[in-house]
């Protein structure tokens, strides 16, 4: 009976851990671990801290006190599968000329452009969780299967969240894609101990060239970490390709503030911007991490993008605004401001040219 018992307590004390653990990668860049003072090291830029890293807004706040009183409010709606389509997958694994954008589901989107196949933020797992036992589950399948991929030559990673970066995949993408990883600040060494090594690491503004292909880390209002322990230790960033006919914006995930229409000042037109919608809950006007529907159409203006897909909804059991709510939103602003015809929702594994 007492084994039972401390069993029982065992488990509990476990699941506490990870839920914790889990709502706290998810978002608490205003609440900074002890150790991690406000101070920046001198000639770095100023998002740098140290040990760390920190957002730049001068109104940004977003407490440890204000997310845990959410966390405790929280009753997510109802969540049913989004309805998803067959990826012609052999088609995807045939081209080599068109430039294609395809939803996987969550911030996943194989990406083809010059002849190249690009992968953001990966996920073909079934919970975006520290442990198997708990945490926020896929509701709705990956677009397409993994075996079904054509050969992967770029990943690129926002940032280091779970449902943003699940070991799994990228552990898999480098055994059999081997492709080149592009990621922010403190993702090289995490990386690295598990095995992949053919990684790029940029802070913000910083560029690389791949196969005629130039990838651009830029801003993002976020933040990072996997465990209590490594909070804000790691870059969030949002990423900018430009190939030789086609340039596309991948946003990440990030909340809004008017530093962003740099991106499009120093970097814009794109041809293609992915951009999130959902997760701003209980911030119904303006989420400190994440643009809700309203924002994401002003960002998708600010970095002056011609086509908009968006992504960070319907995927996993996490937010509390109903999984219909974001897109119908992001339709009603886009037609307030006339720009309807370029914004396309996808349905999981649907294709279209860009």
């Amino acid at each position: 009976m007492k084994h039972r018992l401390a069993h029982s307590i065992t488990n509990s004390a476990l699941v506490v851990f990870a839920i914790a653990t889990l709502d706290l990668a998810f978002v608490p860049a205003g609440a900074r671990p002890a150790n991690l003072p406000e101070a920046r090291p001198s000639k770095l830029p100023v998002h740098h801290v140290t040990g760390g890293f920190r957002n730049v807004a001068d109104d940004y706040s977003y407490p440890l006190v204000s997310r845990m009183r959410g966390l405790a409010r929280r009753r997510r709606a109802p969540r049913l599968p989004l309805a998803s389509v067959a990826a012609d997958t052999g088609a995807l694994r045939r081209n080599g000329h068109d430039a294609t954008v395809s939803w996987v589901g969550h911030s996943t989107f194989l990406v083809q452009v010059d002849g190249l196949n690009i992968l953001t933020d990966p996920h073909w797992g079934d919970m975006a969780s520290p442990v198997r036992f708990t945490g926020p589950r896929r509701m709705t399948p990956p677009g397409m299967p993994f075996e079904d991929l054509p050969p992967i030559d770029v990943v690129v990673i926002s940032h280091d969240h779970y449902d943003h970066l699940d070991e799994t995949t990228v552990r898999r993408l480098a055994r059999d894609h081997h492709p080149r990883f592009f990621v922010p600040l403190g993702l090289k060494e995490w990386l690295g101990a598990r095995g992949i090594d053919d990684v790029v690491e940029l802070d913000w503004w910083g560029r690389a060239e791949f196969r005629g292909l130039t990838i651009v880390c830029t801003p993002a209002q976020h933040s990072s970490g996997r465990r209590l322990d490594d909070q804000n230790r790691r870059l969030w960033s949002s990423w900018a390709i430009e190939g030789s006919s086609k340039s596309l914006f991948f946003a990440g995930d990030t909340g809004y503030y008017p530093g962003l229409k740099e991106i499009g000042d120093r970097l814009g037109p794109f041809d293609l911007a992915l951009i999130p919608i959902g997760g701003y809950s209980d911030f119904r006007k303006h989420h400190p991490n994440h643009v809700n529907p309203e924002e994401a159409v002003q960002l998708f203006e600010d970095v002056r993008g011609k086509l908009m897909v968006p992504m960070h909804w319907g995927t996993f059991d996490f937010n509390q605004e109903p999984a219909a709510e974001p897109p119908a939103r992001l339709r009603r602003e886009a037609r307030e401001r006339e720009l309807e015809d370029r914004v396309a929702v996808l349905s999981p594994g649907q294709t279209i040219r860009w």
